[in-house]
This record gives C-alpha cells, sequence and structure tokens, in this order.
C-alpha cells in the first residue's frame, strides 16, 4: 500500500507542475500582426530536402513585418537536387541567398558545421539570426513575433517549439513526449533565471538569437561535435553571460519532424544518448519514467485480480493522473490530447526501446543520419 501511495504522489507533484509551468511560465508569443525594425536574417541548412523544402521556403518568403529580411540557404552536399528546388522556388528574389556548403572537417558534426557555415557567411548587417529546419513552415508572422519576443524577454536565445504534426500511430505515440518532457520535468521559469547551463532546454527547428550573443558564446564552432547541437548551443549561451527563454511556438510554426516509423526511431536513435549521457543514468530515468507512468496500470489490473482493490485504486490513480499531465502538455502546445494521452504508459515503453536501441548502436558505432556518422 505505501509504495503505491507514493508512486501516486509522485506522479501527482509532477502533473501539478505540469500544469504550473504549461499555466503560469510558458512564453506564448503572439501571432498577429507585429514589425521588427531590426535586420534578421532566417538561416536554413538543406541537406537532401528537395522532397519537403518547397512549403519551408514559400512560408519564408511570405513572412511579414520583417522590413530588413534576408534569408540564407545552405545546401550541405545534397545530391537530390536540392539546390535547383531552391532556386525554382525563390526565383530571382532578392532577399535569398543560395550558399554551397563544404564537407565538415574533423571534429565537427554535419548539422553544427552547416549552421556555422550559415551563421558566418551571411550579411553582417543582422542583428538577429533565426535558425529553421526545412520540415518547418512558419505562418507570416512568426520571424517577426519570434524577434519581438526574443527582445521583450531579455534574452539571448530563444527557442520557440513548433507545433508537431502527427499522422501515424508512431507519431502520436513519441512524438508528443518531446514537449511532455520539458514541462514535467524543468522547471522553466528556473531556467530563465539561473546561470547555470545544465538547467537548459531548446529545439533546434526554430531558433532565434542575437547575433552578438551567439558569437560570444561561439556559435555552433562551440558544440561542433555535439549531437543535440541545439540544447548544448543553449548551455554555451549560459556559459558566456547570455539567458535564454523557451516558448510555446505553435501558433508560429509547424513541423513533421519525420515522414515514417524508419526515419522517426533513426532519429531518437541518433541522439538519446547524448540526453541522458551516461549509460547508468539512462537506465535510471528510463526505470523511475516505467515505475511511474506504466507499472500502474498493470498493477492495478493485477491487484483487481488479486483482490486487492485498494491497490487497485490507487494505481488506477496513478494512472490517471500521468494521463491528466500528457493531456495537459497536449493542450498547452497545440498537440493531440485525446484518446492519445490515455496511451502514455506505451509511449514511455516505446521511448525506453528507442533509449536502449540509441546506447546499444553507439556502443558498436552504428549511428549515422543523413549517410554522416554521429558518434
Amino acid at each position: 500500500m505505501i509504495p503505491a501511495l507514493v508512486v501516486v504522489a509522485v506522479v501527482a507533484a509532477l502533473t501539478a507542475h505540469t500544469l504550473v509551468n504549461a499555466t503560469a511560465w510558458l512564453r506564448r508569443p503572439g501571432a498577429g500582426p507585429v514589425e521588427v525594425t531590426e535586420a534578421v536574417a532566417v538561416l536554413l541548412p538543406l541537406r537532401d530536402e528537395a522532397d519537403r523544402v518547397t512549403p519551408c521556403l514559400r512560408a519564408l518568403l511570405a513572412q511579414r513585418g520583417v522590413p530588413e529580411l534576408r534569408i540564407v540557404v545552405l545546401d550541405d552536399g545534397s545530391t537530390d537536387g536540392t539546390a535547383e528546388v531552391v532556386r525554382a522556388v525563390a526565383g530571382a528574389d532578392p532577399r535569398v541567398t543560395l550558399l554551397t556548403g563544404v564537407a565538415p572537417p574533423p571534429g565537427w558534426l554535419g548539422k553544427p558545421y552547416a549552421c556555422w557555415q550559415l551563421a558566418t557567411r551571411t550579411d553582417p548587417a543582422p542583428t538577429v539570426l533565426a535558425f529553421v529546419d526545412a520540415d518547418v513552415v512558419l505562418t507570416p508572422y512568426a520571424v517577426a513575433a519570434a524577434v519581438t519576443e526574443l527582445r521583450a524577454a531579455g534574452a539571448t536565445l530563444l527557442s520557440p517549439y513548433p507545433r508537431i504534426l502527427v499522422r501515424t500511430v508512431a507519431d502520436r505515440l513519441v512524438q508528443p513526449l518531446l514537449q511532455w518532457l520539458w514541462l514535467t520535468f524543468l522547471p522553466l521559469r528556473a531556467m530563465e533565471r539561473s546561470p547555470r547551463p545544465s538547467l537548459a532546454a531548446a529545439g533546434g527547428q526554430f531558433l532565434v538569437v542575437d547575433r552578438a550573443g551567439y558569437l560570444r558564446a561561439g556559435g555552433h564552432a562551440a558544440v561542433a561535435d555535439k549531437v543535440l547541437e541545439d540544447i548544448e548551443l543553449a548551455r554555451a549561451v549560459k556559459r558566456s553571460g547570455g539567458r535564454i527563454a523557451l516558448a510555446d511556438g505553435a501558433r508560429l510554426a509547424a513541423c513533421r519532424m519525420y515522414d515514417s516509423w524508419p526515419g522517426l526511431r533513426d532519429g531518437y536513435t541518433k541522439s538519446l544518448w547524448a540526453s541522458f549521457g551516461h549509460p547508468a543514468a539512462a537506465a535510471v530515468a528510463v526505470a523511475l519514467l516505467l515505475l511511474l507512468y506504466t507499472a500502474p496500470p498493470l498493477v492495478a489490473v493485477g491487484a483487481l485480480v488479486a483482490g486487492a482493490p485498494a491497490t487497485a485504486g490507487l494505481a488506477l490513480a496513478a494512472y490517471l493522473l500521468g494521463v491528466a499531465g500528457r493531456a495537459i502538455s497536449a493542450r498547452a502546445t497545440g498537440g493531440r490530447a485525446w484518446p492519445d494521452a490515455l496511451a502514455h504508459p506505451v509511449s514511455v515503453v516505446v521511448l525506453g526501446w528507442l533509449t536502449f536501441r540509441s546506447y546499444h548502436l553507439r556502443k558498436r558505432r552504428r549511428l549515422t543520419w543523413r549517410g554522416r556518422p554521429v558518434s
């Protein structure tokens, strides 16, 4: 009985924290008409994105409220005609510059080096840099709204997390965990106020940074060999004395990260080992998640069969509290709450398996992404 009470209390506390984060501490930039006077460079790294760059680039060309907008695109060794698609979509628009990337030198991973080339090869006039991935589609005032929020927050780096589009069962099981994890376990208010680099979160799909602060932190050169270059960049900003902020960008951007289960599986596999660090820490974290969110419905059924209704009731309460936390997270970030939240225990199991797979493949030096090794 006592272990069940402890689980209920812990899950209740975590769900309460999710609610506080989602309702009181999460920044929500407005999506309405707003204008900025600063010069802004939107930086778009591309590697074999011919089949999905068009909506992204068209949305960038349609941005409003940024009179001095530059769009700088880097073709990072694509072999599928990405550069030709960019030229066809951009036409003769003078705001667009297409750069040809070079292979990363020793000690660099592909994504950080592509971003570093963009940041250092673009016009020096823009005071704000906005990094955008090819699978992100921005709303018309997204860049202007994000820059406005960056300045209002007094931050060096702002991460407006896009609304994640889900279509398949795998999407619906795994993708909402991204927002749920940081809303449940990361104290957002403390993250913004504390100078500790360990208290940092960011999503590389859409990142807005003050250019001077970015360079002071070392930019992507400071995270050259990091798989999670977005989070590590946020930590580098903190180490250099800057501030970071996380925002709900559901009204500013939408993102379909992966088109298939193999893509989703491999995308998470390449980076989960870097999220947890030492394998022992990963094992403890996954075990706790399974105990708090997957075990309760199993215990509830087992207790009912064994004739222990009090234990069954407590386990059911823990399960429902976990479901509530997942639903709160989805509502706060433009996601789908029902009936997906009911499968939260299964989501946690899949996350645990992906984490195990990530460490397993890394140990065998078999982690790759876009044809390049990542560890």
